[in-house]
């Protein structure tokens, strides 16, 4: 029974023989990443790192969603506290650490994606060095029809897939299939929803075959290229991020989404609409 100052475990957690599976396990929210979600995600990561026996970090979800993104009820329930900036700020920031910490990780990462990986649980895929994706998959960034932006993502995205195919989805809120991400990158491989288990068996079982010492070597190598840039990226756009959830337009973009309407946005004096 869960007491009424515990939360209910969100996260699943498996460890077999060098393979440590985290799995988020909040289906009837789509897996939203609420503050509890990314705390027990976080928790995850972090066991994952502390355990020599782990040679490959595989990131699934149970549901039909792989992730919907942030929580935006409980976002938008920020609006109302008295605190709102620094609550805002903290999310955004606990975010971030999520994604350094997958980062970090010396062991390979495999992201498994089932479903839509919407905003920043398309984030959680780009943290990840390999994505498995079911033809059932989607993958967009919608932030800025609701107001708000996808700054923390975007350094990510940026590195994975360069500026211009970037664009259509950080300022269109373009959505790709599972095919058209492989297309350009962002998927390693494809497979029909009821082989995603065998596919996976497929990806991980050369990964687990490699010498461990000489998988973290080239993880580490492959870090110094570029992770220190990504995590002076990732802090620009935690700023980015929290500064835009602040704005009138956040709150009528997540109260229109909420209520399920086309948000109304202020034009300044002197622009003109398109």
């Amino acid at each position: 029974m869960i007491g009424p100052l515990m939360v209910a475990p969100l996260v699943k957690v498996e460890i077999s023989e060098g393979l440590f599976r985290i799995t988020l396990d909040r289906p009837a929210k789509r897996n939203a990443l609420s503050r509890a979600l990314v705390s027990q995600l976080t928790a995850a990561v972090a066991r994952a790192a502390g355990d020599a026996s782990t040679r490959l970090v595989v990131l699934s979800a149970n549901g039909p969603a792989f992730c919907a993104g942030m929580d935006l009820d409980e976002m938008q329930g920020r609006a109302d506290a008295p605190n709102a900036d620094d609550e805002w700020d903290k999310d955004a920031s606990d975010y971030r650490d999520l994604l350094v910490a997958i980062l970090k990780l010396d062991v390979p990462t495999l992201a498994v994606v089932q479903g839509p990986a919407i905003a920043g649980g398309f984030g959680l895929v780009l943290a990840c060095d390999l994505v498995l994706a079911s033809s059932a998959a989607r993958f967009a960034l919608p932030e800025p029809k609701r107001g708000i932006s996808p700054a923390v993502v975007s350094p990510l995205l940026l590195y994975r897939i360069g500026v211009g195919p970037a664009m259509p989805l950080l300022l269109a809120g373009q959505v790709l299939t599972a095919e058209a991400a492989f297309r350009v990158g962002l998927c390693h491989m494809l497979s029909p929803p009821e082989k995603l288990d065998a596919s996976r068996e497929e990806l991980a079982t050369p990964i687990l075959a490699g010498a461990p010492q000489a998988l973290a070597m080239t993880k580490r190598l492959v870090q110094s290229f570029a992770l220190a840039t990504l995590l002076e990226q990732l802090e620009a756009g935690r700023k980015v991020s929290a500064e835009a959830r602040r704005t009138p337009e956040a709150r009528e973009g997540l109260a229109a989404f909420l209520e399920k309407r086309e948000p109304t946005w202020y034009v300044p004096r002197g622009r003109k609409t398109v």
